[in-house]
């Protein structure tokens, strides 16, 4: 039952209603006519990552699928809202990577992308064993993380917005959804 497959996607919806934003952000998104179900943080063993569109072909209308899903929204005029998920992928394709969610107020689409990537690729650091300093910077950790050996891949896909002037319901959403 472990997928085998994986896309990335984001998307943005604003409307007077807080449920129809949240509708047009899975439209924009292009995974509006599936039925989510959201998963936690672990990234298959042998899980290859596809272009949104090869992925979303392999989808029917109505189909139930697994996700990890970043949301956030806002009603507040030129509020700042970000959501998105991080990866790391082990070198080993035996083993599991890790995905992480992260949906904050008033960072920009580099500086939350930056920290759910972050997220991922320490969890999985931690679980291989490798030895870092929890207070260095990020860019410090990537190194440490990619020159152990273990850890071939990091990325994170985000979505920004700020709320809408006229106080409308404005949501983002970034995930990574399994094919299975």
């Amino acid at each position: 039952m472990a997928p085998k497959r994986a896309f990335l996607t984001k998307g943005f919806g604003v409307h007077k209603d807080r449920l129809a934003s949240f509708e047009l952000a899975l439209r924009d998104a292009k995974i509006e006519k599936f039925n989510l179900v959201t998963v936690s943080s672990i990234l298959p063993p042998n899980c290859k990552i596809v272009p949104r569109e090869e992925g979303i072909k392999e989808l029917g209308a109505g189909e139930i699928i697994h996700c990890v899903l970043a949301r956030n929204d806002t009603n507040e005029p030129h509020r700042l809202v970000s959501a998105a998920v991080g990866t790391a992928v082990p070198v080993n394709e035996q083993n599991y990577g890790y995905i992480s969610e992260h949906h904050p107020y008033g960072e920009d689409e580099e500086k939350a992308g930056e920290y759910a990537e972050d997220l991922a690729a320490t969890m999985l650091a931690t679980t291989l064993g490798i030895e870092f300093d929890v207070n260095s910077a990020w860019h410090e950790r990537e190194q440490v993380y990619k020159a152990s050996g273990h850890i071939i891949d990091t990325t994170h896909y985000c979505q920004t917005a700020l709320g809408d002037v006229d106080g409308k319901w404005t949501t983002v959403i970034a995930a990574m959804v399994f094919i299975e």
